[in-house]
């Protein structure tokens, strides 16, 4: 689904990414992990063209998007879920579902899947986002990019900040956009089990390169875990 390339990127003098390279497999989830600092937002803001490439290429299903602007990389299918969530808290819950919509023909209808797997966002179309627990955000934030029915959904660390409960609501949702094939999956996680439980590949970064990558079942046999808290 995602091939990339020897991406380098640079801030100032520093080098932040370091000629990386990785395939993001259709219908599977693929996991990067990390500590803070290492890199990984910097990665998927280059993935979404938020932060211009040094070098190094981007392709999604055989078409290169190095050269893309945002929009169009949302138009040949990759959703985006920041850190963070940047939901519009004075919009309502409708109104940031229907900006999910904006790449879309008018008047293309809400998916109803984003009902199906976040129940809470039909109870709670009319209130406004900023008045939505950080769970509630969260949903939100992935129905919005759900919207767009991507191939490919990139998500910043979604268990951030959030509650057991929603954490388990939005592995259960990932975990059904996979197992009916409609969607690709690369996730940024910090929260060890979390990101094991849902691996089919993964990839740990340190200092803006891969130190260490595998199958997600050989996560706990390669000591990810270890090298994470080191």
């Amino acid at each position: 689904m995602l091939v990339v390339n020897n991406l380098n990127q640079f801030y100032g003098g520093s080098h932040i990414l370091r000629d990386l390279s990785f395939d993001v497999p259709t219908g599977q989830v693929t996991t990067l992990l990390g500590r803070n600092g290492v890199g990984k937002s910097t990665l998927l803001k280059c993935l979404m063209g938020l932060v211009p490439a040094a070098t190094g290429s981007v392709m999604l299903d055989g078409k290169y998007l190095t050269q893309s602007a945002s929009h169009q990389r949302v138009r040949a299918g990759i959703g985006y879920v920041p850190q963070g969530r940047e939901i519009f808290p004075r919009l309502t819950v409708h109104e940031n579902l229907l900006m999910g919509l904006a790449a879309k023909p008018a008047r293309t209808a809400l998916p109803e899947r984003i009902f199906e797997m976040f129940p809470v966002l039909k109870k709670m179309l009319k209130r406004r986002g900023g008045d939505l627990s950080g769970g509630q955000q969260q949903q939100l934030a992935i129905g919005r990019a759900l919207a767009a029915s991507p191939k490919l959904l990139i998500l910043d660390e979604p268990t951030e900040g959030i509650q057991p409960s929603i954490i388990k609501d939005i592995e259960r949702a990932i975990r059904l956009l996979v197992e009916d094939g409609s969607m690709t999956i690369l996730l940024v996680e910090q929260y060890y089990d979390f990101a094991q439980a849902l691996s089919s590949q993964y990839l740990l970064m340190e200092r803006g390169e891969f130190i260490k990558r595998g199958a997600g079942a050989d996560m706990d046999r390669d000591g990810v875990r270890e090298l994470l808290a080191v």
